[in-house]
């Protein structure tokens, strides 16, 4: 892509392999840095979800509890109206039982009925009473059925506010997930340029390795040259310096060219201790997406369920 055309152009620029491995390693750390970045906001965006996954668990409770109440109500309601009913066949009862016995002691009428009038007086009292208490409970029931549609109200106005915050949720997770699927790209680019500057690098240490040997071909040739000159040394002196000087001259040369190969393999074991490090990252990196999918299957089925039981609930209200 155009990154990697810059980034190839930005190390042309560049004299050294040295320069153009540091910038190399400047351009990964930043990429790394990119990565944490974004790990860092799944890490917020998994916490936020946790919260809403939280109360949306204490607002279920809450509405279980508010079912409870309701069914609490409706039990007391049909006690209630079993009281009423015993206490109305109570009365037809007593009220036969008077008339048996007003036309069993037709006789004792003048006698009795002065017990009859107390015991309706009684009766008239205790009814009374009885009424009175129908009219407080059905008061309380009013006012607990309004506490219940106010309760139902907020409930209402709480679910659509986690479905707005569900629905933000999910909008920064697909942002989120556009960038990890953008990051995994710069990575997938890095890697293949890195793969072909260390192919790079291993083809000029072997090149460094095949200097060195003929280097060291030619170190031989002036060994023997060097044992014929000390049959000649009285003779030659002037050469012999001259070939001694060329000597440590070719012997400085090695040296240098055997730092430049370990250089050169500790900069191709880096690249390749890079590229593992790139390879593991991304292997993670997967699974924190492909778990980070899990829990939002999850999530979605959790909130379509409550959304049924939110909706066979309100038909149950209705």
């Amino acid at each position: 892509g155009k990154e990697v055309l810059l980034l190839m152009q930005a190390l042309n620029t560049l004299s050294t392999p040295e320069e153009k491995l540091a910038a190399l390693c400047k351009k990964y750390a930043d990429l790394l840095e990119e990565s944490r970045n974004v790990q860092k906001q799944m890490k917020i965006l998994q916490k936020k979800q946790a919260q809403v996954v939280k109360e949306k668990v204490h607002l279920q409770s809450e509405h279980s509890k508010a079912i409870l109440a309701r069914s609490k109500l409706e039990s007391l309601c049909r006690e209630l109206q079993r009281h009423n009913k015993t206490l109305k066949e109570e009365n037809t009862q007593q009220a036969r039982e008077e008339e048996e016995r007003r036309k069993e002691a037709t006789a004792h009428f003048q006698i009795t009925l002065n017990e009859i009038q107390a015991q309706l007086e009684q009766h008239d009292i205790h009814n009374a009473k009885l009424r009175q208490e129908n009219i407080e409970l059905g008061e309380k029931l009013k006012k607990l059925i309004e506490q219940y549609a106010l309760r139902e109200e907020h409930i209402d106005k709480v679910f659509k506010h986690k479905e707005l915050q569900q629905q933000l949720v999910d909008a920064k997770l697909q942002q989120t997930t556009q960038l990890i699927k953008e990051a995994e790209e710069k990575h997938q680019r890095e890697r293949e340029f890195l793969l072909k500057e260390a192919t790079e690098s291993r083809h000029k240490c072997e090149q460094m390795k095949q200097q060195e040997a003929q280097l060291k071909q030619q170190l031989s040739l002036y060994m023997d040259k060097f044992e014929e000159f000390q049959t000649t040394m009285a003779k030659s002196n002037e050469l012999f310096t001259t070939f001694r000087q060329e000597m440590e001259k070719m012997t400085k040369k090695i040296k240098k060219l055997e730092k430049e190969t370990i250089v050169w393999r500790t900069k191709w074991e880096n690249n390749n201790k890079a590229l593992l490090q790139m390879a593991e990252e991304k292997t993670v990196r997967d699974k924190e997406y492909k778990g980070f999918q899990i829990k939002l299957e999850r999530l979605e089925k959790l909130c379509r369920a409550l959304q049924t039981e939110r909706n066979e609930l309100n038909e149950k209200v209705e």
